[in-house]
């Protein structure tokens, strides 16, 4: 057998690979990875599952996976498990013709003047929050914000309100995340087939049932009405294939469970690490006062201030860059390859890390320091482009990003205006790399109401 010259690599297990050790400690098995062995470094794999990995940390080389050769690198779902079966053959889990007939026909909800509209939306639902919300109450703002993106993005995307299935939405999404971290942990549930009645397979699939369940009712509800709202489910269930043949109510489905779920996790999760980096730097949220004060002076934000909010926007893209959502990808080799050098064999798993590529130090200086103010001075402009990708690239970059920057920033101008969170004493927050990243307990959160007013305005200038 041809030997294949192989990158640096950890020496691994003789049966299962690195997985032990990724396991163990994801984020600080991939930062130790990238720091021992470079740029490009070769996972011994787990022998029954067949498949070489390639873990690449240098943002040139992200770049030709993302951007210049996707011809190359294709969706690597066969890791998705039960978030696979959730999502369907969604936008995100789609690929090839198929794929882009739907990003071009859902990319139309996201343009800029729809995506104005939706703000009045955001704001209006965060203040709806807000008015149930008491002075000296302990809430677990993860909850919190899980609950308020999803309803969101139902009312803004679909035109329903789920205030009513919010709490049971999340839950389904949450024992799904559970499960599938579980399941992607342990090589023989890998190996299992998906009607194998084992209790995490039987309760899974009760999980997707009331899941469709719930969005067929939302398709069944507007083809009943006929109308045409003119918001993304309209134009689902009013579109034709070339063929002249209609969007079937599962491609519908599909695609409101994948803009559903996946849409709103982002930004429930960037602004729980939000307000958990601002509890424990008052510094910073001083300056996010003195530019409400500015900006605002007591009213609630709308998209006409979104270009005066420089710092809010600063302190969001900070939160993103040391807890992104999405803390790490995969793609496979559709062909043989080659990447700094090394051949990348068809089949291939490539793993990228947002994680640890927005940690490097040799683009962020103290990148373990939370510090919004490195962003003021162009600094995004001065990065290589795949240094800091928490919406990742290329033709496949998130297609509600602009959604998610836009609901962060009005959604924390709207709430701490009114409220400062104060970390509960004693809770270990613990980022969990599951599918996305989580606070592992959840991060609950003192409310006291805040009086703009009563707080000095500093003189640094933002």
């Amino acid at each position: 057998m041809k030997s294949i010259n192989l990158p640096p690599s950890p020496k691994g297990h003789f049966l299962f690979g690195i997985l032990n050790e990724y396991v163990r400690d994801s984020l600080g098995f991939l930062t130790q990875s990238a720091q021992e062995y470079g740029d490009i470094v070769y996972f011994p794999g787990i022998r029954f599952v067949g498949y070489k990995a390639y873990f690449i940390n240098h943002p040139d080389y992200i770049e030709e996976v993302l951007a210049t050769k996707t011809h190359q690198f294709g969706k690597f779902n066969q890791g998705l498990g039960i978030i696979g079966r959730i999502l369907g053959n969604g936008i995100v889990t789609s690929e090839g013709d198929f794929w882009r007939h739907q990003r071009r026909l859902i990319q139309p909800a996201f343009h800029r003047e729809r995506i104005a509209a939706y703000g009045e939306v955001m704001v209006a639902y965060t203040n709806r929050m807000l008015t149930r919300w008491q002075a000296g109450e302990i809430h677990d703002v993860h909850e919190d914000m899980m609950r308020l993106t999803l309803e969101i993005a139902a009312k803004t995307l679909f035109d329903a309100d789920m205030a009513d299935q919010a709490d049971e939405v999340g839950q389904a999404l949450a024992f799904a995340i559970a499960y599938f971290d579980q399941w992607q942990r342990n090589p023989i549930a890998m190996l299992l087939p998906e009607n194998v009645p084992t209790p995490g397979n039987l309760r899974s699939r009760k999980v997707i049932q009331r899941l469709d369940a719930i969005a067929y009712e939302l398709i069944r509800q507007r083809r009943e009405t006929g109308q045409d709202t003119g918001d993304l489910l309209s134009v689902l269930l009013h579109t034709q294939y070339e063929d002249g043949s209609p969007v079937t109510d599962q491609q519908v489905r599909d695609e409101v469970m994948t803009i559903l779920l996946a849409g709103h996790d982002t930004t429930a999760l960037a602004m729980t690490w939000m307000l958990y980096l601002l509890s424990q730097h008052p510094e910073v949220e001083a300056k996010l006062v003195t530019e409400w004060q500015t900006v605002l002076n007591g009213r609630d934000p709308t998209f006409a201030d979104l270009p005066q909010l420089r710092y809010t926007d600063s302190v969001v893209k900070e939160a993103m860059r040391l807890y992104p959502p999405v803390w790490g990808m995969a793609r496979r080799a559709n062909t043989d390859s080659e990447i700094g050098g090394y051949p990348i064999p068809k089949g291939s798993v490539i793993i990228l890390s947002q994680w640890v590529m927005q940690r490097d130090s040799r683009y962020f200086n103290q990148p373990e320091v939370f510090n919004p103010d490195r962003w003021a001075d162009g600094l995004a402009q001065r990065l290589p482009t795949y240094a800091y990708f928490p919406f990742g690239g290329g033709p496949r970059v998130c297609i509600g990003k602009s959604f998610a920057q836009m609901e962060a920033v009005l959604l924390l101008a709207t709430m701490a205006q009114k409220f400062q969170f104060t970390l509960v004493p004693g809770q270990k927050v613990e980022p969990w790399p599951a599918f996305t990243l989580r606070p592992k307990q959840g991060i609950k959160m003192v409310l006291s109401e805040r009086s703009l007013q009563d707080t000095p305005v500093l003189s640094s200038n933002l």
